[in-house]
């Protein structure tokens, strides 16, 4: 590669990595929250009591209630149980308590999780096409003759192999 080439990549790895500087901050931040989502740390809990239609099936509840992944753990007379909550089929009244993050850190992770979907995808599909930029331009960086160039190869190869190793546990 020329030094024109050279040059070129390193320009536009440097302005676009300035440029996407605040959503690599986002999915840093929302990736670390979203190792602990199977525990409560930084949730608070919310409790709601809502006014259903009487006699709903299960499935039914589930949906009005907005729940994924619903299931009715225990019927008792009138009471329905299911996790974080009651439901009397005789009234039609709701009482449950969920666990939600904060709604900044809520946000963020919807953007994290973002699928087909969503109003925004391009911005995840934009994204993951800007770091797939940044891994490969990172090559062009240096000239392939200088000894941080032949140092850059044995980290990305011990990278590599970490990454296949992760794969499989």
């Amino acid at each position: 590669m020329g030094r024109k080439t050279e040059q070129t990549f390193r320009v536009i790895h440097r302005y676009l990595g300035f440029f996407l500087a605040g959503i690599m901050i986002v999915y840093a931040i929302s990736g670390i929250v979203l190792t602990f989502r199977n525990t409560d740390y930084l949730k608070k809990e919310i409790h709601h009591e809502k006014v259903l239609e009487p006699n709903l099936a299960a499935e039914d509840l589930g949906r009005a209630l907005e729940m994924g992944r619903f299931r009715v753990d225990k019927e008792e007379g009138d009471l329905l149980y299911f996790q974080g909550g009651t439901y009397n089929k005789r009234t039609g009244v709701a009482e449950y308590t969920e666990k939600k993050l904060p709604l900044l850190l809520e946000n963020m992770n919807k953007i994290h999780k973002m699928h087909s979907g969503h109003p925004l995808f391009w911005l995840g599909i934009f994204f993951g096409i800007s770091l797939l930029f940044f891994a490969v331009s990172a090559f062009w960086m240096f000239k392939p003759t200088t000894s941080v160039f032949k140092k850059g190869i044995y980290f990305t190869i011990g990278g590599i192999i970490l990454t296949i190793l992760l794969l499989f546990v």
